[in-house]
């Protein structure tokens, strides 16, 4: 099909500049975006018949890293250190 409607996996090294010069980045683009990896997302791992724990689990280590994303900085200032 045409470069626009290929997803991400399917673009090749040389197109990549190419795709993403044809995304929307516009507010209600981005959002369409986000709802659109959501809804992937919940497809393949939480609205499942026969679920594991792999859907909860992989939100669970993305909070983690998110947060100590966020709190890296003040995590990073109250370290334990030996002063000289």
């Amino acid at each position: 099909g045409p470069l626009s409607e290929r997803p991400l996996l399917e673009v090749r090294l040389g197109e990549l500049h190419t795709w993403i010069s044809t995304c929307n980045f516009s507010p209600q683009g981005l959002l369409g975006a986000v709802q659109r990896a959501w809804s992937s997302y919940c497809a393949k791992y939480i609205h499942v018949k026969q679920g594991g724990p792999a859907g909860i689990s992989m939100l669970l280590a993305g909070y983690c890293l998110l947060s100590y994303g966020w709190n890296y900085q003040h995590l990073k200032r109250h370290r334990w250190r030996k002063y000289h």
